[in-house]
């Protein structure tokens, strides 16, 4: 057996020492506070029937030990067991503190020389038991076990859910397609032009009971046409002020050319202006005012609420002014302050601009974003860079936004026409190329909506 002391500021320092030390076979035989810290007495190679035969013929009751000398003291007292007092001390006897394993890896020190007994007074104060170094731990792998159980818990009845979910929608939507086949057309031929499952459902709704089939294949074109509202603004009637705004990119100042080129054939150049308040775009202000120069109209700058307000203010008597804005996104810091210049301005019609070849998510998300500004129209650009047009008759009808005009292409003035429902449906049906959809599609589209109904 090797025996070693061990002096820390605490009992976490000592620990940590006799972990390091004697590794994991390291026993602790006696702690005690000292006046530089703690003291731990620890041995390794540890043999429980040598140290109790030891200090059955070494250990002195208290009674007698305060009567001996210091001779008979010094003979009593163990050699690498337990320490000794000094005889001025009235030392007292300690019985070594409850053996423990200690758990860590080190290398194994070598034996350490005997220490004299503590006085009465420091024999006094005992130490709390050792804990286990490992059981912190422990306890954090079963706490880790635990977390990775539920959490793969959580996953299989969120699969077990969606199974669930995906047999009754399909079991749902096979009930329909057998009860109303009609009606299950009708949501075929939504799908295939791109209509979103909201809107599909709500055109569906109001069919009537009974439905041929000839009016299940020419209702969903008529019913698309009838949704969608068309603001009758004509090219020749933009007159007032109008501001286009909308996300980056979808062409708000071609198509403000575009308006501009239709306003000056009907009323002449000098009935017509142009306001740039983009000054974040680099060259904005002067794409704009390149198509002013060729139209023979003037472009003026607002960067402000106060320029802006004083730019109107001159251009009272115009019969047609518009207003190019900056394309920012819905995050942008910048959106708030575009907003709070055109609604501090007074008097302006806001017209939102969006790009039909965009993902319909995207649409939704710049409606929602101008949304504050209250826009009373809306122009959908770039029909001819969509390979759909669902997505956005989808946007369009949910949010009951007019439309003023439709753009497609680049060309100025030719490429921009006054919005038309029947047009725009059937523009939409000539683009499909797909057959109809797989039935586990529609199945997730539209089964839950009829279980729940």
């Amino acid at each position: 057996m090797k025996i070693k002391r061990f002096v820390a500021k605490d009992m976490r320092q000592a620990m940590r020492e006799v972990r390091e030390e004697q590794g994991p076979e390291a026993v602790i035989l006696s702690t005690r506070r000292l006046a530089e810290g703690i003291e731990v007495i620890a041995a390794i190679d540890y043999d429980e029937a040598l140290i109790r035969e030891a200090t059955r013929h070494s250990v002195v009751p208290a009674q007698e030990y305060d009567a001996m000398p210091a001779a008979a003291i010094a003979e009593t007292a163990p050699v690498e067991v337990a320490p000794i007092a000094a005889v001025a001390d009235a030392p007292r006897p300690v019985a070594p503190a409850p053996v423990r394993p200690f758990a860590a890896v080190g290398p194994t020190p070598s034996a350490m020389p005997p220490r004299p007994y503590p006085s009465r007074m420091e024999s006094q104060v005992t130490m709390p038991p050792l804990v286990a170094v490992d059981s912190l731990a422990a306890t954090q792998q079963v706490n880790d076990r635990t977390a990775q159980d539920t959490a793969r818990l959580r996953a299989e009845l969120g699969s077990m859910r969606e199974m669930l979910e995906m047999q009754l929608s399909s079991l749902a939507w096979n009930d329909m397609d057998r009860r109303q086949p009609q009606r299950a057309r009708v949501l075929r031929e939504l799908t295939r032009l791109g209509i979103e499952a909201d809107v599909a459902r709500a055109l569906v709704a109001e069919l009537p009971d009974q439905l041929s089939a000839e009016q299940a294949r020419y209702l969903p074109l008529g019913m698309l046409s009838r949704s969608l509202v068309i603001s009758g603004r004509g090219l020749s009637d933009a007159a007032g002020v109008t501001a286009l705004v909308g996300p980056t990119g979808v062409g708000k100042t071609t198509t403000i050319a575009k308006l501009a080129a239709r306003a000056v054939l009907r009323h002449g150049a000098d009935q017509v202006a142009l306001i740039s308040t983009d000054h974040y775009r680099i060259g904005a202000a002067a794409q704009l005012e390149h198509y002013g120069r060729l139209l023979g109209v003037r472009v003026y700058p607002a960067h402000d609420v106060a320029s802006l307000r004083k730019v109107l203010g001159l251009l009272q008597g115009r019969q047609t002014v518009l207003v190019d804005t900056a394309g920012v996104a819905g995050n942008d810091p910048r959106m708030a302050q575009q907003m709070d210049v055109l609604a501090a301005a007074g008097g302006l019609r806001a017209c939102l601009v969006l790009a039909a070849n965009a993902q319909s998510d995207a649409l939704e998300q710049a409606i929602r974003a101008y949304e504050p500004l209250a826009p009373q129209a809306c122009i959908l650009t770039k029909l001819d860079e969509a390979p759909s047009l669902g997505g956005a008759l989808s946007v369009v009808i949910r949010h009951r936004l007019p439309l003023d005009y439709t753009t497609d292409g680049q060309r100025v003035p030719e490429d921009i026409a006054e919005a038309n429902a029947r047009t725009l449906v059937c523009r939409a049906a000539q683009s499909l190329k797909s057959n109809a959809p797989d039935e586990s599609l529609m199945a997730e589209r539209f089964g839950l909506a009829v279980a729940s109904a």
